[in-house]
């Protein structure tokens, strides 16, 4: 089995060599390089985690590894949300400890996303609660745009085909419109389709 990478490693290229403004970009060039150097260590996660999130950046690389990388690894595949429940675990434990707050902005972030990424309704209240008492700003906007489309949906439109589900007639229009992004550039309002 090849070589897992260590905590240090994953913090390092995510946070360092890719970089904030790399994070919410959409590049095949990056995705190939993070399945390159840690389709591995996803593999074992579960067995990783349990050794990395004793230290608030364990439990960074732990959340970046869980919750980030599959998202790029496994873009408009069903693997992408694998590693979801496991994510959110370590982020309960993680928040519990206070790991979270010894960790500074951007980079706290990534303790709160996986209750963002949740299709549950208590858990996109939690993130909208997490991002406006620590990093209220843009994190917060994007964090009750996806609390809204789930309250009004019960899951996220942009999710449908990976996962084979059968969208609906709004959650077409939303795909239509161009998903996500066009409920963060305001080109369509959730308040439009319900």
């Amino acid at each position: 089995m090849p070589q897992s990478k260590t905590p240090e490693e994953i913090n390092r290229f995510w946070l360092d060599e890719v970089g904030e403004k790399g994070w919410y970009e959409r590049s095949d060039a990056l995705d190939q390089k993070i399945r390159d150097r840690f389709m591995p260590s996803w593999q074992q996660a579960e067995r990783l985690v349990g050794e990395w999130q004793t230290t608030p950046e364990g439990a960074l690389a732990s959340l970046i590894l869980t919750d980030q990388f599959p998202r790029n690894m496994f873009r408009e595949d069903a693997r992408a949300f694998a590693t979801d429940d496991l994510a959110r675990a370590i982020a309960n434990d993680a928040i519990a400890a206070g790991f979270d707050l010894r960790i500074d902005p951007p980079a706290r972030q990534f303790f709160y996303l996986p209750f963002e990424h949740s299709e549950n309704i208590d858990d996109q209240n939690r993130a909208v609660e997490l991002f406006a008492e620590f990093m209220p700003g843009e994190n917060l906007r994007h964090a009750e745009l996806h609390r809204d489309t789930i309250a009004l949906f019960g899951r996220f439109p942009w999710r449908n085909a990976a996962l084979g589900r059968t969208p609906t007639e709004a959650e077409n229009r939303v795909m239509q419109a161009g998903g996500y992004g066009a409920l963060v550039s305001g080109k369509l309002l959730l308040a439009d389709l319900g």
